[in-house]
Parts: C-alpha cells; sequence; structure tokens
C-alpha cells in the first residue's frame, strides 16, 4: 500500500456516481483517480438504471455489496459502515442536471466530493452548493482538467510572477467539430443530453466547452472579469442550444479577452487553445500538443518551452506537475490525475484534523464552480439582448 497519503497511511477509498456502460468521462475519472496509487475505487452508483449501475459493477473491480442502484442508496449504505471502512470522496461523472442533487447530498453527509464541470444546473444551484460546502467543510474539488497540464500551470506561474508584465489581452478557445450533424436526432447518447436544455443547462456549446476555455484564461492569469457581451448561435436547424459562440471580456484591470466555443468546425476534435499577450512578453500553449508552449518577446528569439521536470526553465508548478522524464508525452489522463492528486492532499489534511486551503487552491474549486456558472448565465443573457454589456462581477470570483 502506497504511503504517501500524508500521516493518513492509507488509500483515500473512493466512490463512483455515473461511469456505466457506454459512458467516457466515468471511466476517466477512475484512471486518472488511481494513477498516482493515492486511492482505490471501492463503490459506486454507475448509472440512473439501477440494473445497468449493478451490471457495470464489475469492469470497475467493485463488489457486488458495494454496487449501488442510485446516489442515495449509496450514501445511505456507506454511512452504515465503520467509519474506518466507509468512502472518504465521490466522484460525479453524470450529465450536467444531476450534479447538484448529488453533490449536495454526498456534502450534507460529509463526503468530499470531486465533480465534472459545470458544477450545476444554474447559478442559483451553485451558490447553494457553495453554502453547503461551507458549513460541512469537506474538500470540493472541480474536474476543470485543462488546469492539470505541467505547462498550464508553467503559464499561471510565469504569468503570475509578472515575467509577462500587465496582462493585456487573453484569446481563449474550444473549438470541436462533432456536433457539425445532428447526432442528438440519432440517438447518440453523448450528444443527447449536451443538446437537451432539461439536462444541458441554458447554453449547448458554451455551457459544455466555453467554460473550459473560459476557465483556462481565469486559471492562468488570475484576472478579475467586470463586463461581458456575447453572440451564441444555433447553426443547426431543429437544435435547441448553442453549437457556437463568441464572449468578449473586459477585465478589471483594463485587459481585453476572449472566449470562442464551437461543435460545428469541420475536422476540428479537442482543439483548445490560449494566447496570453502582455507588456513584456506573450505566451501561447494548445492541448492537442501540450507538451510544449511558446514564449515570444520583441527582439528575442521565440522561446519554446518543453514539459521537462529536470530543465531550468521549469518553475516550480510546472515541475509539481510533471511525472515523466522530457520526451515522453505527458497528457489527458495526467491533468486529469493532477486534480486529484492536489485534492488529495487536502482530503488527507482534512482527514487527520489539519486545516486547508479552501479558496486559493491550485485544483478547481466550489468557487470556480460558481465562477463558471456566472460566465454561462451572462453570455446566455448578454446573447438574448443582442450581445448586450452586461456586468459580470460575483463575490466568489477569485483572483
Amino acid at each position: 500500500m502506497d504511503t504517501t497519503n500524508g500521516d493518513l497511511n492509507r488509500k483515500l477509498r473512493m466512490a463512483l456516481v455515473g461511469g456505466g456502460q457506454g459512458a467516457f468521462i466515468g471511466r476517466v475519472h477512475a484512471t486518472a483517480a488511481v494513477l498516482d496509487n493515492r486511492a482505490a475505487l471501492v463503490a459506486g452508483a454507475l448509472s440512473s438504471n439501477a440494473e445497468r449501475a449493478k451490471a457495470s459493477a464489475p469492469a470497475y473491480d467493485i463488489k457486488p455489496d458495494r454496487a449501488y442502484g442510485s446516489h442515495t442508496e449509496l450514501i445511505e449504505r456507506e454511512l452504515a459502515l465503520p467509519e474506518d471502512e466507509r468512502i472518504d470522496f465521490i466522484t460525479i461523472a453524470t450529465p450536467n442536471h444531476t450534479h447538484f442533487p448529488i453533490a449536495k447530498a454526498a456534502v450534507d453527509a460529509g463526503f468530499n466530493v470531486v465533480c465534472d464541470k459545470p458544477m450545476t444546473f444554474d447559478l442559483k444551484q451553485a451558490e447553494t452548493l457553495a453554502e453547503a460546502v461551507e458549513t460541512s467543510g469537506v474538500v470540493f474539488a472541480l474536474t476543470h482538467n485543462y488546469t492539470g497540464y505541467p505547462l498550464v500551470r508553467q503559464a499561471r506561474e510565469m504569468i503570475q510572477a509578472g515575467e509577462l508584465g500587465e496582462i493585456q489581452a487573453i484569446r481563449s478557445n474550444y473549438i470541436q467539430g462533432w456536433l457539425r450533424s445532428r447526432l442528438e436526432s440519432e440517438d447518440q447518447k453523448q450528444a443527447a443530453w449536451r443538446t437537451d436544455p432539461t439536462k444541458s443547462g441554458a447554453a449547448g456549446a458554451f455551457g459544455d466547452i466555453g467554460t473550459h476555455a473560459y476557465n483556462l484564461a481565469r486559471y492562468m492569469t488570475g484576472l478579475l472579469p467586470a463586463e461581458i457581451s456575447c453572440n451564441l448561435k444555433t447553426y443547426e436547424p431543429g437544435r435547441q442550444l448553442d453549437d457556437y459562440g463568441h464572449a468578449v471580456i473586459r477585465f478589471a484591470n483594463g485587459a481585453l479577452g476572449t472566449v470562442t466555443a464551437s461543435q460545428i468546425s469541420h475536422g476540428r476534435e479537442n482543439d483548445v487553445f490560449i494566447e496570453v499577450d502582455g507588456t513584456k512578453g506573450a505566451l501561447s500553449w494548445r492541448q492537442e500538443e501540450p507538451n510544449t508552449m511558446m514564449f515570444r518577446r520583441n527582439g528575442h528569439p521565440h522561446a519554446l518551452y518543453t514539459r521537462d521536470p529536470n530543465a531550468p526553465h521549469l518553475n516550480a508548478s510546472g515541475q509539481a506537475a510533471c511525472r515523466l522524464p522530457a520526451g515522453h508525452p505527458e497528457a489527458f489522463f495526467e491533468a486529469f490525475a493532477n486534480v486529484y492528486r492536489f485534492a488529495y492532499d487536502s482530503m488527507v489534511q482534512r482527514a487527520t484534523g489539519a486545516s486547508f486551503e479552501t479558496r486559493d487552491t491550485i485544483y478547481p474549486n466550489v468557487y470556480d464552480g460558481i465562477d463558471g456558472m456566472a460566465f454561462i448565465q451572462q453570455c446566455v443573457a448578454s446573447s438574448a439582448e443582442n450581445g448586450a454589456w452586461l456586468p459580470f462581477t460575483h463575490a466568489a470570483q477569485r483572483p
């Protein structure tokens, strides 16, 4: 057994909600969560269908007596176990409209939570959930997984250290093409719920992937937004939610930012890319080539930063997110695992009675979840008013 979990001296015990037969992201969570050998998946409610939930359990090596038919059964049965047997945290990998009831029940029961994004169905639910987290004192992590890439954390530390000077412009994008046709009309599972406003929420592409682009800009720069203007578009006839959109953000320091999200661009897969311009330099990073980052300064050769934990150009934050030597690609699973890795540190601190940070965390937290829901709400509202400039500030936003 791994003994790196601080003074806990055991693996954290995990339960997974969602991730049953035919799911994608649940398996990603299950893989990333155990990558560092600090946790074990021991329980689950893997589907909203009780029979499918229990039938899916063997694929995760979950024993029959801890394969539950619903999240409510999971919580009730786990609470009935002795404290040294019950789970430490619940991972939520389900469609958007189910996040809040599952997370709220878990938090109220005193279980730590790792939740997929967007955090809730709407802003009101996000605020209610944050209050519950504050009351219970649990660890809450939100899997904006792109924040886990080593060079994203490298960029964040460079920006916060002033290496780019004052940040003046940010262009953050997430471009896909998989919804160019109406897959939802063919009962494609992933498309069906993402394009259904009763399950996805008020936004389509902007809720699904635009939130990632926005979060990446906020995470890297720490800039606080002040106003937002947005235009959302639905290009596929009959589709109920947006499949393309642009947002322009005025930040409190005077910087301008843009967020573009598309799910109808031919040939594009998961093209997340960001450019940040400062008075002293500029950088750019692309998720499909995550192990390199370009840093530019006028009058100097362009610098290509590579993910190398032993290189002097990599700062402490970038190094801490690396697992492999240079030249061995590190990507999606490892970035996901970095969200878990640092959330585990907080879970161990909580379990051992130590204090832990709740707002200024290296992993996205419940306040970032509120920020994301506020982004969706104001984008939809602005677009409904033909791109009107709306205030975009929230008490939960962190620098």
